[in-house]
């Protein structure tokens, strides 16, 4: 059985800044504070954590949701891709930020929640204070 979640984070920033960050190498990198390759167009790739990471993206819609095929070097290679969706919603000029990520290897959901909150939203919240 595949596992999935949904996690909800505010981020103090424009969707526009947090849209445009994600899909380029310098901006993604600057988000995790960790080395990303983004071509950030419809079935470009991705791969972010220096490798750890990587995928395509799927579905783009400017400013307010971004689709992803996403795999780990942890997935077993016989399994498929995972999905993220990425969905930006403007709250009072910050963010709300909403990941679905699904289709995840039987196992790994409670491993990636941690990882989402610990490699992208922390890093985030202090990439948008300056």
């Amino acid at each position: 059985m595949k596992n999935h979640f949904t996690l909800t984070v505010t981020i103090n920033a424009k969707p526009e800044a947090i849209y445009k960050a994600w899909l380029t190498s310098e901006g993604h990198s600057a988000l995790t504070g960790s080395p990303a390759k983004v071509d950030g167009v419809m079935n470009g790739d991705f791969s972010a954590w220096d490798g750890y990471i990587w995928g395509m993206f799927l579905e783009l819609e400017p400013n307010r949701r971004i689709l992803q095929a996403w795999r780990t070097g942890e997935f077993p290679e016989e399994v498929e891709d995972s999905i993220v969706e990425v969905l930006l919603q403007e709250e009072h000029g910050k963010t709300k930020l909403t990941i679905n990520h699904s289709n995840i290897p039987e196992g790994q959901a409670d491993s990636y929640k941690k990882g989402w909150e610990d490699f992208y939203f922390k890093p985030m919240r202090e990439h948008f204070k300056k």
